[in-house]
């Protein structure tokens, strides 16, 4: 079964002690053409309209973010959220990229997505 987007948005996060091999990280970061490896974590750069869109994306992806357990760093500014994920409890608390890191990509694509959908 090949990994998209639409199947890591359905999934949930589970506790990780492992990290994804290099083939694996590839494969994940197929399913997710936006999101990009920056100094081992899973990146991307949100662009809004002005600080109130900004300000509404944070706080929607804050609810998956809490419910899924699993927690980016941001960077948010007047027009744009950078949002980068890892695994801290990987590699033996070393760190890296799990399935959760993509799960939660996902998850915060579909959100961006529907931005103005309604």
């Amino acid at each position: 079964m090949s990994i998209t987007a639409s199947t890591l948005a359905a999934a949930r996060c589970a506790h990780q002690v492992t990290a994804l091999d290099d083939a694996a990280v590839k494969e994940h970061l197929a399913a997710l053409p936006d999101w990009t490896i920056d100094g081992g974590k899973l990146a991307r750069a949100f662009a809004f309209k002005d600080y109130y869109q900004t300000l509404a994306f944070v706080n929607a992806i804050a609810w998956i973010i809490h419910a899924e357990d699993h927690h980016p760093e941001l960077a948010v500014s007047y027009n744009r959220c950078g949002v980068k994920f890892d695994t801290h409890s990987v590699n033996d608390g070393r760190g890296g990229l799990s399935v959760n890191d993509f799960i939660c990509a996902a998850k915060v694509d579909a959100v961006f997505a529907q931005r103005g959908a309604s």
